[in-house]
């Protein structure tokens, strides 16, 4: 193509000229070859994301179905555009691959997994901050970003994007440590939160999702609970509501019915009832659970990791099958002596995606131990029952 001085100049006005945050014109370069047909809510609610260049970061809780995801995309690529590329995103492991698809099909924008495996070759190639990946977005798991949070508060991000935030509802609680661990973490970083469900069960987890943006946004969990403790007055929830309206951006599915033709879905109750073989493998699984000596479940976790395989084997055979094919294989391990690729809830989370939800408390791997012979034959035991 050739370019004659007038255009050559005009192109370049259009690359370097200044445009407010709230623009259309801002958005225009970054998204101008995205795979991806945007709707007006999608616009909206990524031009609110950077709408002031002082915010910490937004809540964008458009219900289910209506593209967090390709908001996210049009926020990341706007920042991709402007050269601030130490992006992290942060998602339940099981919905990693469908972000990196997502971000290279529709936006072509480079991704790179992280998980234990590619860190840990990283760290012996004698990469040592195998989170600066240069030129690429970092994928990760809330498990890993959790493990690992001393490098991801070490890095300078220019973003990090969480999906499923509500995962971090219960920050305010002590107790909870994934989600207090990446608070730290993510300390004065420019975080956006995408979720459907922002409040699900009590107020006080809209006020959890909140202060991990912004923590003087409502003061402390005392002050909070005092002001809004009476949502049926109109000028409490008013006042809510205006202290909201800078941090969180949410659109229903009945402000959309103009443009998005939703399918008309009808729910059809159907009786089931197990087959022989069914009730045969929930007895052997509840047999292996209630053994003393169990070798595949950590002590520390086994209470929550039994609920977990519980659910797992009231979903389907197929969801328990993949589970303990998982424990086999890690004890198969144990036995040679080789350390697992990935910790046990990431590789369950694979296979039962409610995992964090289920369990949000985790406790630190225990060291390994030498193993006796008499573990040596219960491990065996439990690998052929497994098997």
């Amino acid at each position: 193509m050739n370019l004659t001085d007038y255009h050559a100049k005009y192109f370049a006005h259009e690359l370097t000229k200044r445009c407010s945050s709230d623009s259309m014109e801002k958005l225009a370069g970054a998204v101008a070859g995205a795979q991806v047909d945007l709707n007006p809510h999608q616009v909206d609610a990524a031009l609110f994301a950077f709408n002031s260049p002082l915010s910490k970061g937004a809540l964008l809780a458009d219900e289910v179905g209506l593209g967090k995801t390709i908001e996210a995309g049009i926020v990341i690529s706007q920042r991709w555009a402007e050269r601030k590329r130490r992006i992290l995103i942060i998602v339940p492991s099981n919905l990693r691959k469908q972000w990196y698809q997502e971000l290279a099909e529709k936006f072509f924008l480079p991704c790179q997994l992280l998980e234990t495996k590619s860190y840990n070759a990283a760290i012996r190639q004698g990469d040592f901050r195998p989170f600066e990946i240069k030129d690429h977005i970092v994928l990760c798991s809330y498990q890993f970003a959790r493990k690992q949070a001393a490098d991801v508060a070490n890095t300078p991000w220019d973003l990090v994007v969480i999906d499923e935030a509500h995962r971090l509802r219960n920050v305010y609680k002590p107790t909870n440590i994934i989600a207090n661990t990446l608070k730290q973490a993510l300390k004065n970083v420019p975080t956006l939160l995408l979720t459907a469900t922002p409040l699900q069960n009590s107020l006080l987890e809209l006020f959890g999702l909140v202060s991990f943006i912004d923590e003087h946004a409502f003061g402390d969990l005392k002050s909070f609970r005092e002001q809004f403790a009476n949502l049926s007055q109109e000028q409490v929830f008013k006042t809510l509501k205006g202290r909201l309206k800078p941090i969180c951006h949410r659109t229903l599915r009945r402000q959309v019915t103009a443009y998005v033709p939703f399918t008309k879905r009808h729910p059809i109750l159907e009786e089931f009832t197990p087959e022989e073989s069914e009730d045969r493998l929930y007895e052997l699984v509840s047999e292996y659970l209630r053994r003393p000596n169990l070798q595949a479940l950590p002590s520390g976790q086994r209470s929550l990791m039994t609920l977990v395989l519980r659910k797992l084997l009231a979903s389907s055979t197929f969801a328990i099958a993949g589970a303990l094919t998982s424990i086999s294989e890690r004890l198969k391990a144990k036995i040679k002596k080789q350390e697992p690729v990935e910790p046990l809830e990431e590789e369950l989370d694979k296979d039962y995606e409610a995992l964090d939800e289920t369990a949000e408390e985790w406790s630190e791997d225990e060291p390994a131990e030498p193993i006796s012979d008499a573990d040596r034959a219960a491990i065996e035991a439990e690998i052929a029952d497994l098997d």
